[in-house]
């Protein structure tokens, strides 16, 4: 593999490489890099594999290699602390955030919070908000953070000389290797290539989540709390009554978009809910259908900002405006320019976007996502820059819709150094009921039961809903004499620590442990996966993909997003040379479908069992 990496980053030629686990595969494109790359950044879908880069493996070809090689972690502008919101609080704002309660897992009142964050910026060397040895409440460190939206650079900053989030883009624009996460890479690019400094080659570790981070990023989202944040903002600049008019009719727009989004909750979005139909008509929206009342909505929502906006302009002007009232004041001017953009976007959506109104059970926001996002990578991204995809399971045909040329790119699968056939089996439970069927559920525990009964604990269940999750840990937290953790009862780190200090221990969860979970040894024996992972068929811009692909959908959309997410699941078990175990799939299909083949060769290749006593058998071998 660093053969093929510095075949590729001499000759200015793309590379696709499948390496499995075990292989090395950081290494095999960090030394090429350190070798001879030019400016590099890496980006990673995960905080523990960019963790893993910056202290262990770039250090690691540092040492190894006879070249100066620097290299740096560069994160978002949020991460940081931002010492000109330190300079600004006051003791009003303080009293503001003193009522409120730490929350669950935290220390203190907010007030208390933002007391510790001010100490801590006066010792910290970083401002890096993962050095915190406790985790503040979202309100506490937004007091004293900013964003990419609201930040005006260092030459118009009061604090711009002694910023942190600057202090660490030096450092970066310096380093040979820049480490940071895809999504940051994503901003990168919906920026127009002003977030991160100039590099010749780009790395996508984790190239599997690459899509779907990509598409997120290069889209919009607005929802009610940019209205409320910037009319907040807003309000104690202006200086007159026209202007705090202004940033009340942007706060009264937060509230008539919640209502408006709630009978929208998940429903792709037509022309007349985007405002397509009505942008530069900002009436009073009218009673008509939800769709057509959230159209007139936006567009009423885009003239008040801009008049808040002119009103910020105008208070500017003040005489007597000091630097910090002038700091604060260019931050909610260019909040407002972000959030009038983001509403251009949404009122003229192009024939490659989809809209939705998106609810997480949080808030509830319109966003606007490119259907593809390969013409925009084949345009932009990859004409600059020599790009090295890797994965231990690179989905089918993610050359093609990444905008890869076909005639520049190269792809490599280099395998794995595990030998699966004799460490691992795959048990596939062809005789449980259709997950349609009412008795599918108890017989889906009662299979669990019996294959964590005979693993002695040691299983990492992976379920594909949280409901799913919680009837199973419901059902069989009381009946197994192992200890069952269960994801929700503690942030991910804390819940992979349980599980792993205790050798006999369980661990229930959801999509997000399916990947970047590492637990070689025996404390994991037994991988569970409930159902194939077929992608959720409302899912706005699956659907749009599926429209154009038309009766190859299943096939061009559904079963490669299957496949992959069935290998990271599966991917779980093996870790190291010493491991052995199952990955059983508690969904008969997988033994019975036309398109089990298709899954199957994207799982490593185990050994196969559809026989419950012969796993059940080499389970319990493996314990004694």
């Amino acid at each position: 593999m660093a053969s093929a990496v510095a075949r590729a980053v001499a000759e200015g030629r793309h590379l696709v490489v499948q390496a499995g686990t075990g292989t090395g595969k950081s290494l095999a494109y960090l030394v090429p890099a350190a070798l001879g790359g030019g400016p590099t950044v890496v980006a990673t879908a995960t905080k523990a594999l960019q963790d893993q880069l910056a202290d262990r493996d770039l250090p690691s070809v540092a040492a190894g290699t006879d070249v100066d090689l620097t290299y740096a972690v560069l994160k978002g502008r949020s991460n940081y602390l931002c010492r000109q919101r330190i300079a600004e609080l006051d003791q009003t704002s303080r009293l503001e955030l003193g009522d409120g309660g730490g929350g669950p897992g935290r220390t203190g009142s907010l007030g208390e919070q933002v007391r510790r964050l001010v100490a801590w910026a006066d010792r910290t060397a970083s401002g890096d908000r993962a050095e915190l040895d406790f985790e503040p409440h979202d309100r506490a460190w937004a007091a004293v953070s900013t964003t990419a939206r609201e930040c005006p650079g260092a030459f118009r900053c009061p604090s711009g000389d002694e910023c942190f989030a600057e202090d660490a883009r030096r450092r970066a624009a310096e380093a040979d290797v820049v480490v940071v996460n895809t999504h940051l890479y994503g901003a990168h690019l919906a920026s127009g290539g002003a977030v991160l400094p100039p590099h010749r080659v780009v790395v996508f570790d984790e190239v599997h989540a690459v899509e779907d981070v990509l598409t997120d990023c290069l889209g919009v989202e607005v929802g009610p709390g940019r209205f409320r944040a910037l009319a907040t903002s807003a309000r104690p600049l202006v200086d007159d009554d026209a202007g705090r008019d202004a940033a009340d009719a942007v706060a009264e727009t937060a509230e008539r978009l919640e209502s408006a989004l709630d009978p929208l909750a998940g429903r792709r979005l037509g022309p007349a809910a985007t405002g397509a139909a009505v942008i530069g008509t900002p009436a009073e929206p009218s009673a008509a259908s939800p769709e057509r009342v959230l159209g007139e909505l936006l567009a009423l929502a885009a003239g008040r900002v801009a008049r808040l906006a002119e009103r910020l302009r105008a208070a500017a002007a003040h005489p007597d405006d000091d630097a910090r009232a002038q700091a604060r004041r260019d931050r909610a001017l260019l909040a407002a320019g972000h959030l009038a953009d983001d509403l251009s976007r949404l009122a003229g959506p192009s024939d490659d976007e989809v809209a939705w109104v998106d609810a997480d059970g949080r808030s509830t926001s319109v966003r606007l996502s490119p259907i593809d996002v390969g013409p925009r990578l084949a345009e932009e991204l990859w004409p600059q820059v020599t790009g090295v995809l890797t994965s231990a399971t690179v989905p089918v045909g993610v050359t093609a819709r990444l905008g890869l040329p076909s005639d520049g790119t190269d792809e490599v699968d280099v395998g794995s150094p595990f030998d699966y056939r004799h460490q691992a089996m795959l048990y596939v439970a062809r005789s449980l009921p259709d997950r349609r069927q009412p008795e599918a559920e108890a017989a889906i525990c009662e299979e669990l039961a019996a294959l964590i009964e005979a693993a002695g604990g040691r299983t990492l269940s992976l379920f594909t809903s949280w409901r799913a999750m919680r009837v199973a840990v419901d059902v069989l937290r009381p009946r197994l004499e192992w200890p069952v953790h269960a994801q929700g009862d503690l942030p991910k780190p804390a819940l992979v620590e349980a599980f792993t200090a205790d050798e006999g221990a369980c661990l229930f969860a959801t999509l997000g442990f399916w990947q970047g979970v590492d637990v070689p040894g025996p404390t994991l024996t037994l991988v569970t996966i409930d159902r194939i992972p077929f992608p959720r068929p409302d899912d706005p811009v699956l659907e749009a993909r599926r429209e154009r692909a038309g009766p190859a959908a299943f096939s061009l959309v559904d079963l490669p997003r299957a496949g992959t997410l069935l290998a990271q699941g599966a991917g779980r078990l093996i870790r190291s040379t010493g491991d052995r175990g199952v990955v059983a799939v508690l969904d008969s299909r997988l033994a019975t479908a036309r398109y089990r083949q298709e899954l199957l060769a994207r799982v490593p290749p185990m050994r196969r069992s559809v026989d419950r006593a012969e796993v059940e058998a080499f389970l319990r071998a493996l314990r004694s």
